[in-house]
Formats: structure tokens, C-alpha cells, sequence
């Protein structure tokens, strides 16, 4: 009796959504649990399982999007990067596929491309996501970006302080980079915490890529505060920064807020 029923708890974090009633009832009648007795004990059981099966599926969308390599031949690939580039600068028209200008929002060269080998579509999901629906704010950190502290003081002043140089990034680049973050986050579980918090049912590709533009906001203001002497000091920055955040999934009750129209419906606790 004791294996069946710890067979039937290893399948039931495997099973489809639409099997999870019926996966509960089973475990109930299992234990011999009168559900008229305690009829909410169903309704919450279900819900845990949603989370945890939820969460199981999003690491596998995740990760089919990490592991699809950006196709230049491909037109929806194409016309999501060229979106992207219209949303982060729609003063300034695109001269051509292949150009420098894509340095101005951080990317290395003039192809793109080859800046998304390691996160695959999922870097390119991320960064048209926070560009498109929190366009304002995308927008304002590319700017700060390339010159940090002006927004902590004027040009002026800025210019008088000859020791100190803003040290900017690559927006672009950084994107990717804390894209990777957030994977790994992911995949480690370190994001139930904020998922289970967050989600009332399963959670979705949608709150991943909310959490995402979330690290971004974070990790800007982040840099700043830190003041790195130079670019080659990014990576100490962030793996300080994700110390802090390890650190606060830590408490149980924890959600990572994002202060920011994107995730503003997902944040009801």
C-alpha cells in the first residue's frame, strides 16, 4: 500500500492540469480522507499541486526557448528584433538590418544575432517583452545606461567631477546577461518562493518575463548604487546582486514587488 501511494504522489507532479482533480481525489481516497469533512483540504491540495506541476512546465517552456538559437531566416524572429529596436528608439528609423546602430541599445556588433547564442530566444523574448509593455521605463534605463549618474545630478556637475566618469553598459547585453539570471533562478528553484506568492494557480511564461523586467529595474538601480570603477567590474556587481536576491527568496513570504505597470495585475497578496 505504502509504494502504491508513494508511486501515485512521484506521478502526480508529472500529471496534465486537466488530471489534477482527479489525481487528488484519488491520493484522498487513498488515505481515506472524507472530503465532506473537510471539504477545503481538496480545494487547497489542488491548488498546491497546480503550483508545483505549473512550475515544472514553465522550466521546460523556458528552457525550449533558451535552447532555440536565434534564426536569421526565419521572418517572426526577424520582426520581433526589429520591434524591439522600434520600441526602445522610435525617434531614430533603423538604416539597416545589419548596422552599427545596434550598439546604441547595447548590442556588440552589428548583428545582433550572435549576441543571443547563449540565451537562445528566450534573451529576445525578455527584452521585447519589458520594451513593449513598460516602454517608458525601458527606455529611460537604456538611457541612464550610457550615462548613469546623470540622473542623480546635472550634466553640469556631472562634467565638473573629472575623477568621476560615468561607467555605463550595455543595455542589450546586460538584458541577455540577467536573462541568464533569471534562468538560473528558475531552474535552481530558487523563483517558488516568488512564484507560489504570486500565482495563485500555475505560473506562466508571463510571470517569468514580469520577474525578469523586475531583475532588470533592480539590478540598474544596483549598479548605480554600487559605483563600479570600471565595465570589467560587472561581473563582481552581479554576483553581488544575486546574493541579495537568493537572500530575499529566502523568506518564505517573500515576492519580488516589481514597482512597475508590467506586473502591477500580478501583485495581490
Amino acid at each position: 500500500m505504502f509504494g502504491f501511494f508513494s508511486q501515485l504522489l512521484q506521478n502526480a507532479v508529472s500529471v496534465h492540469p486537466d488530471a489534477i482533480e482527479k489525481t487528488i481525489d484519488a491520493v484522498m481516497e487513498l488515505k481515506k480522507i472524507n472530503p465532506d469533512v473537510n471539504p477545503q483540504l481538496g480545494v487547497s491540495l489542488q491548488a498546491c499541486l497546480l503550483q508545483i506541476v505549473g512550475y515544472r512546465n514553465l522550466i521546460a517552456q523556458v528552457e525550449k526557448l533558451r535552447r532555440e538559437p536565434y534564426d536569421s531566416d526565419d521572418p517572426q524572429h526577424e520582426e520581433m528584433l526589429l520591434k524591439l529596436w522600434k520600441c526602445l528608439k522610435p525617434e531614430s528609423p533603423l538604416e539597416a538590418r545589419i548596422s552599427k546602430q545596434w550598439c546604441e541599445i547595447g548590442f556588440q556588433g552589428d548583428d545582433p544575432k550572435t549576441d543571443f547564442r547563449g540565451m537562445g530566444l528566450l534573451g529576445l523574448y525578455n527584452l521585447l517583452y519589458f520594451a513593449e509593455r513598460d516602454a517608458a521605463a525601458a527606455q529611460q534605463i537604456l538611457s541612464d545606461s550610457l550615462q548613469p549618474k546623470y540622473s542623480k545630478c546635472s550634466k553640469a556637475e556631472w562634467e565638473k567631477k573629472k575623477f568621476d566618469k560615468a561607467i555605463g553598459y550595455s543595455f542589450a547585453i546586460v538584458g541577455i546577461n540577467i536573462t541568464d539570471l533569471a534562468y538560473n533562478l528558475l531552474v535552481s528553484g530558487a523563483l517558488k518562493t516568488h512564484f507560489y506568492n504570486v500565482a495563485p494557480e500555475a505560473p506562466t511564461l508571463s510571470h517569468f518575463q514580469q520577474t525578469f523586467c523586475y531583475l532588470m529595474h533592480e539590478f540598474h538601480k544596483f549598479w548605480i548604487e554600487e559605483d563600479p570603477l570600471d565595465i570589467m567590474e560587472f561581473n563582481r556587481v552581479r554576483e553581488k546582486f544575486h546574493k541579495q536576491i537568493i537572500k530575499q527568496l529566502q523568506n518564505p513570504n517573500m515576492a519580488l514587488c516589481p514597482h512597475f505597470a508590467a506586473s502591477e495585475s500580478l501583485i495581490n497578496l
